[in-house]
């Protein structure tokens, strides 16, 4: 495709090369093949189980380890757009309805009245009464009245709290008898808890969106010295922004670059999958990814840190074990028997599945390149219904068969076969993962090699009111992640708490 010399600024802008947009272009007119889902992985097979000993065993080992730096990684550049989107559809009915207060009892808006009436049960109800400045007593009366307008505008408007502009890590998730905490503050917390080092020091990373920096920096600014006196730590909290060059060219109806009224070609953002470069930008040797939603209050975290901790031991133990065997090839010492405790090591433990049997020279080929790969443990919720990608056994385009976090959107629902694994899956990705990326050697992995590029996707938008289609990356722990190795390990479902309306927030795990 031919571009305009304003255009190929753009790309030198953006840090994008052409040869990259045409590649995008070509994903928007060919799509994307589904993945090929062998089964679901299940409690003892594909998901391990774990009792208290083997916990607190594994808990004991994380501990037990001083000498690996480690640190947190929250993507907390979500909006909290989608968690009030029934309030904003609500005020624009009751706006367009004459202001008639009996809308709220249309059963399509049973979830707004439940959020007018548990108002004053949310950790911003204090902020939000400050705003408004009204007592107690007054809610009341604003609610008998019908005032939800100025309700709404207090929480979502620019001249009140801003809600409707925010990410989510700033709303105020839980109340304390001090005081409110935001979604990331209570990560902030969250990490005193398990991602400390062995000289208390506790590293935080948080990818934001530019617009939200000076906001962010205000949170934490304000809570890190109570916070470091609280819970006994020194916090090193870095940030970094979506890197541009990740955007991803959007197209009209009929594939052609959308463009913008002033003639400029139309690039989004390419949705989580674009942060592997910030993880690839961290350099310690473990790392915790957690979402900014998914948070509880101190007096339920117990049991949160406990499998934290238990998934980092497990992550060690694996570590440890694969590194064994890469110093024995490094050495020049394998032997047939050890290409053999490779390979049931590969196939029971890592869940690797090979398509045929191979010659001993293959083999050794072919199980180190498997081993020397990055390590990931996946916590894995049994499903009750919440929204995610889930645990599946999938073929891989190198012909192996292994475990992969797979979304919906990558499964043909009009294969039978594909649409019945898929419904006998038992649990769920709550991302709850501990990581390395680094090899035995300390050497950072090339993640950009390790990516399934054929697992992006193509989702419909709007800009101005007109329609478009934008493309995604493949995710961060979907085809990302699609060649590391990987672990499933199941964690409660307590472990897993997340917002994605606002009314989650009066569940009684919020409050």
């Amino acid at each position: 495709m031919k571009f305009t010399e304003n255009d190929l600024q753009q790309f030198k802008e953006k840090g994008i090369s052409v040869e990259l947009v045409e590649k995008q272009l070509t994903n928007f007119k060919n799509g994307f093949p589904y993945m090929s889902l062998v089964r679901a992985a299940t409690s003892g097979n594909g998901i391990k189980l774990l009792n208290s000993a083997e916990i607190q065993n594994h808990v004991k080992k994380y501990e037990q380890e001083t000498s690996l730096s480690r640190i947190k990684f929250v993507p907390a550049s979500g909006a909290a757009t989608r968690m009030f989107k029934a309030l904003f559809e609500f005020e624009s009915a009751f706006s367009m309805s004459g202001l008639d207060p009996s809308i709220i009892n249309n059963e399509a808006y049973r979830h707004v009245k439940e959020f007018f009436d548990n108002l004053t049960n949310f950790a911003f109800y204090p902020s939000l009464a400050k705003y408004l400045e009204i007592k107690g007593e007054d809610i009341n009366e604003l609610l008998t009245n019908s005032r939800f307008n100025k309700i709404l505008d207090g929480l979502l408007g620019e001249e009140g709290m801003n809600y409707r502009n925010l990410p989510k890590g700033l709303i105020l998730f839980h109340s304390y008898p001090d005081g409110s905490r935001t979604a990331v503050e209570e990560h902030l917390a969250e990490g005193a808890a398990y991602a400390k080092d062995r000289d208390n020091n506790v590293k935080i990373h948080l990818t934001v969106s530019p617009e939200h920096m000076e906001g962010f920096n205000l949170v934490v600014k304000k809570v890190t010295d109570d916070f470091e006196k609280k819970y006994n730590v020194t916090y090193a909290i870095t940030f970094s922004i979506q890197k541009s060059y990740t955007d991803t060219i959007a197209v009209d109806k009929e594939n052609n670059p959308f463009r913008d009224a002033d003639d400029r070609i139309v690039f989004r953002p390419a949705g989580h999958g674009a942060l592997l470069e910030n993880l690839y930008d961290l350099d310690e040797d473990i790392i915790f990814i957690k979402n900014i939603d998914n948070v509880v209050p101190d007096k339920l975290r117990e049991e949160t840190v406990l499998y934290k901790k238990a998934l980092a031991g497990i992550l060690l133990h694996y570590r440890e074990k694969i590194n064994r065997f890469l110093e024995r090839y490094d050495n020049g010492t394998i032997s047939s028997d050890d290409l053999k405790e490779i390979g049931q090591f590969l196939e029971n433990e890592l869940c690797i599945h090979f398509p045929q049997k191979m010659q001993e020279n293959d083999m050794m080929e072919i199980y180190r390149k498997k081993l020397n790969r990055p390590v990931r443990i996946c916590g894995m919720v049994k499903n009750t219904g919440e929204p995610g990608g889930g645990p599946f056994w999938a073929e891989n385009p190198d012909g192996t068969v292994s475990l992969q976090i797979v979304e919906t959107s990558q499964i043909d629902m009009k294969n039978m076969f594909q649409r019945t694994t898929l419904e006998s899956s038992t649990h769920f990705n709550p991302v709850d993962i501990v990581c390395t990326i680094k090899d035995y050697k300390g050497k950072k992995f090339d993640l950009h090699k390790l990516v399934d590029p054929s697992t992006g996707f193509i989702s419909k938008k709007s800009k101005d009111g007109v329609s478009l289609k934008a493309l995604e990356l493949p995710g961060l722990w979907n085809g990302s992640m699609s060649d590391w190795n990987t672990v499933f390990v199941e964690v409660p479902a307590i472990t897993f708490n997340p917002v994605k309306t606002v009314n989650d927030l009066y569940r009684p795990q919020h409050q």
